[in-house]
């Protein structure tokens, strides 16, 4: 007997999800929980392993289609049995309610909304395509498709804008009775409100017979897209930049890493010492660990680090909770792991939700210092530049001024103007540098 593969629900506020990948093909033998697709959400991507062991005899959602959490996606089963057919197609019929004995059979109706479950799956085009077209101004019923039951593909789109940008609609004409101005002394009985102008579709960004190649944003890019351009939209972006003299710190790890590696089990980076520090600063001043929400301040009562990893297909912050109760071995673990299985797809959706304040590390690809976008809805954002060296003047006790190697780091607070002050963010990071110039983080 087959066996369904639904879509999962990776998160209490996770509606639907698009299947990215089929790693089996039907006819594929598979062991439960071998990794059988990938999916993509609002949250989080993730590998979703094979409930049960048989043969794959029927995938039921395509590549880049998205469908609601529950949806039969896949069947299992044993290699004798015969798919049951139908596809999407079969997906849409059991969302269409049966004529009854009395009734006769009437067409189901085209909803309005295309992001509905039946808006997809009607659609001659993928989400991906839709938006490709989109942001082309392209209208994509004018574009001959060649997929199945003429389903425009991304190749379609393509060669369609390869051929120039398409011929603007006519505009529509509006009555001459209608005055251009309007006359306060004129009578109102029976004139009716201008006509809305619809705007313009959006030029494309390559003229035509330019080599170019054309690819829709994935969901996560989309969704970074969207989220940077609202961050920038909502808070009032400004940056101060602390130089920190890591020497310190640097010393401590060296001193103590085979040790706290043999103890802790997990390697030791420079990145646990700045999370400590900047815990510690967010107790010192809790507007930087708030929100806003309408003319309210939020303040945070716990501390859940955000560290932004980096990934091949895109950016994703984990989020380390309750940061502030953790020693340094603790929050090395919990960075590590985090960073280990959000490369392998491996997180869960409340692990990348919460967030009170967050880290990002362009310095590992040796940048000086960056501007990051605040992490919406949290007010703030450190960014760690690379640790180099370089000489510095050195104050001696005696007061003596020397010349010195020392391992130098730039580290940059964006911070939401709206509520925290230029003196705050300054005091924050002052506090952040004092912490790694000075502190022994519980080694010695």
């Amino acid at each position: 007997m087959a066996f369904d593969v639904v879509m999962p629900q990776m998160g209490e506020s996770i509606a639907e999800a698009t299947v990215l990948k089929w790693h089996k093909q039907v006819g594929d033998v598979i062991a439960k929980d071998e990794t059988l697709y990938e999916i993509s959400t609002d949250k989080v991507d993730a590998e979703i392993p094979a409930p049960a062991a048989g043969t794959l005899i029927e995938i039921l959602v395509d590549v880049n289609l998205t469908v609601p959490v529950g949806t039969v996606v896949a069947r299992i089963g044993d290699a004798s049995e015969k798919p049951s057919g139908g596809g999407a197609q079969a997906i849409l019929a059991a969302a269409t309610p049966a004529a009854g004995p009395m009734d006769a059979p009437i067409p189901p109706m085209i909803p309005e909304d295309e992001n509905s479950l039946e808006g997809r799956l009607r659609s001659k085009s993928s989400p991906l395509v839709r938006e490709m077209a989109r942001q082309h101004g392209i209208d994509l019923t004018r574009v001959q498709g060649s997929g199945q039951a003429g389903r425009v593909t991304k190749e379609d789109l393509e060669a369609h804008l390869a051929q120039g940008p398409e011929a603007p609609p006519a505009p529509a004409s509006i009555a001459p009775s209608l005055p251009a101005v309007h006359d306060p002394s004129a009578p109102t009985m029976g004139l009716m409100p201008a006509l809305a102008v619809p705007p313009a579709p959006a030029a494309p960004t390559f003229a035509a017979g330019e080599r170019v190649k054309v690819e829709p944003m994935s969901r996560m890019r989309k969704i970074i897209a969207d989220n940077m351009v609202a961050s920038h939209r909502t808070s009032a972006h400004v940056y101060t930049v602390f130089e920190i003299d890591m020497t310190h710190v640097a010393q401590l790890r060296n001193k103590h890493k085979k040790a706290f590696e043999a103890q802790s089990g997990t390697k030791l980076s420079f990145m646990p010492f700045v999370m400590m520090a900047a815990c510690k600063a967010l107790r010192a001043y809790p507007i930087v660990n708030a929100s806003v929400d309408g003319d309210n301040v939020v303040y945070k009562q716990d501390i859940n680090l955000g560290i932004a990893v980096s990934l091949d297909w895109g950016l994703i912050v984990p989020v380390v909770k309750n940061a502030d109760m953790m020693n340094l071995g603790g929050l090395a673990r919990s960075l590590n792991d985090l960073a280990e299985r959000a490369r392998a797809k491996q997180l869960k959706p409340d692990e990348i939700s919460g967030g009170t304040f967050t880290i990002t590390n362009p310095g590992v690809y040796g940048d000086v210092f960056g501007l990051p976008i605040i992490n919406q809805p949290q007010v703030a954002i450190q960014g760690v530049g690379a640790i180099v060296k370089r000489p510095v003047v050195i104050t001696g006790p005696d007061g003596t001024d020397f010349i010195a190697i020392r391992q130098m780091m730039f580290s940059s607070l964006g911070f939401d103007h709206r509520i925290i002050d230029g003196a705050i963010g300054d005091l924050f990071m002052a506090f952040v540098k004092k912490e790694l110039e000075t502190s022994t983080f519980g080694l010695e």
